[in-house]
């Protein structure tokens, strides 16, 4: 896509957060001035870290932050945004037929405790990235999350200023999961104030 393709593509799902999205509660009213910045923004400044042609699984998913955000910056990527919830599973839906993302990105309705665990109608779901944003701390996120990636795969775990508290308490959980490597990325410096903090785990191949 070209660089005005992709604005007009973002610019298409920030419309619909603003409308359809607060409409159904999956963004407060507060947050419509805010869209941009806070969560548009703060999500594809942290795509670069994804390797190119990735599959990636965003948990989670909400209103698609980040994978749907992801999936119009990078055509590369394919994207299955799995969250639990039927209103924001139909939301999701509809968004990427709107947005001409069929076949680059696909909703499953499932909880990924229960894909980990064996459970329900989902029980082999895996991607080289996994990725989710603001959904629990990182030592009962890894727990869901780690398990779905592949190996030598990575998670890349959108967190807050907690993010180096988080990872401290969660080594020896990351470690049992099969993690040998954890690191913080800053990003999206002189893009968004403040920035984003990826916690990027390697998982062993």
């Amino acid at each position: 896509m070209s660089d005005v393709a992709v604005q007009d593509s973002l610019a298409r799902y920030a419309e619909l957060l603003a409308t359809a999205g607060v409409e159904r509660g999956l963004i407060g009213p507060r947050e419509v001035p805010r869209l941009w910045d806070r969560h548009l923004l703060n999500c594809a400044v942290a795509v670069p870290l994804v390797p190119e042609g990735s599959d990636v699984i965003d948990v989670g998913s909400g209103a698609g932050l980040p994978g749907i955000v992801w999936s119009i910056v990078r055509a590369d990527i394919t994207v299955t945004c799995l969250e639990p919830l039927q209103r924001r599973a139909t939301f999701l839906e509809e968004a990427v037929a709107d947005l001409g993302l069929t076949g680059r990105v696909h909703v499953v309705r499932a909880r990924a405790e229960d894909i980990v665990r064996g459970r329900g109608p989902v029980t082999s779901l895996r991607a080289q990235v996994v990725t989710a944003r603001a959904v629990a701390p990182l030592e009962r996120l890894a727990g869901w999350t780690v398990p779905l990636v592949q190996p030598g795969g990575e998670l890349l775990a959108l967190k807050g200023r907690s993010a180096a508290e988080e990872v401290e308490a969660s080594r020896s959980v990351l470690e049992r999961l099969g993690i040998i490597a954890v690191e913080i990325v800053e990003c999206g410096e002189g893009v968004v104030d403040p920035g984003t903090t990826v916690v990027r785990a390697k998982k062993a191949s």
